[in-house]
């Protein structure tokens, strides 16, 4: 690791990791690090059907970065090397600006957070956890493949937002340009491609969490 880096003790990871769950879950933690590109669009009259729409919508994605969080911050916890360490925390800390422009769209849209997002992350946790156990290539590899489908999701959304809604597409065109340059770099770090079988799992996993954060 490099001398610039702060030592922490497996205590103090825990502690650290503890506080960013806080963060993480609690509405109104995140601090963004980069301006919302929603700042920087004109606002539009939104019908209520339209908000609802692309309030459902952004809470999915919202629970997403939720579960991007807690992947990243399971697999810093258990990584092997100091250097895939410090890679999966800073981005997860990117990953933080994707959850407060979320957060701040829900809000102007006159909606919430999902209420599940707690055990989303305890289970995102857990696999993040065991994904870094397995091995670092192992644990690049699973990064890789999340960003691969957070993709996917993304761009599927942008084709059903609201076609006024302009202050959330920029949002997730944004983000959709950070996610493949997560995926890039940890497939160029050495990322293993991923059995069909867990793919399949995590997708299914997916659409679970997809369903029950539009609703709730």
């Amino acid at each position: 690791m490099s001398s610039s880096q702060p030592y922490h003790s497996g205590f103090d990871r825990l502690i650290l990791q503890f506080d960013q769950a806080l963060r993480t879950i609690v509405p109104g933690s995140s601090t963004q690090h980069r301006t919302s590109p929603a700042d920087a669009v004109a606002d539009q009259d939104l019908s209520t059907e339209e908000k609802h729409q692309a309030a459902a919508l952004m809470r999915i994605n919202h629970t997403g970065e939720v579960c991007a969080q807690a992947l990243y911050q399971g697999q810093a916890l258990t990584a092997k090397l100091p250097d895939i360490r410090l890679a999966m925390e800073e981005a997860a800390q990117e990953e933080v600006d994707h959850l407060a422009w979320c957060e701040q769209r829900l809000q102007a849209l006159g909606s919430h957070t999902s209420v599940l997002n707690p055990a989303w992350y305890a289970m995102s946790f857990g696999l993040g956890a065991a994904a870094g156990l397995a091995g670092d290539h192992w644990s690049l590899g699973f990064v890789a493949e999340t960003e691969s489908q957070v993709c996917e999701h993304l761009r599927d959304h942008l084709g059903r937002l609201p076609a006024k809604d302009h202050k959330s597409r920029a949002v997730l065109e944004q983000m959709l340009v950070d996610e493949q340059h997560h995926g890039d770099t940890a497939r160029q770090a050495g990322g293993s491609d991923l059995p069909a079988p867990i793919k399949l799992g995590m997708h299914l996993m997916s659409q679970v969490m997809k369903k029950t954060a539009y609703r709730f």
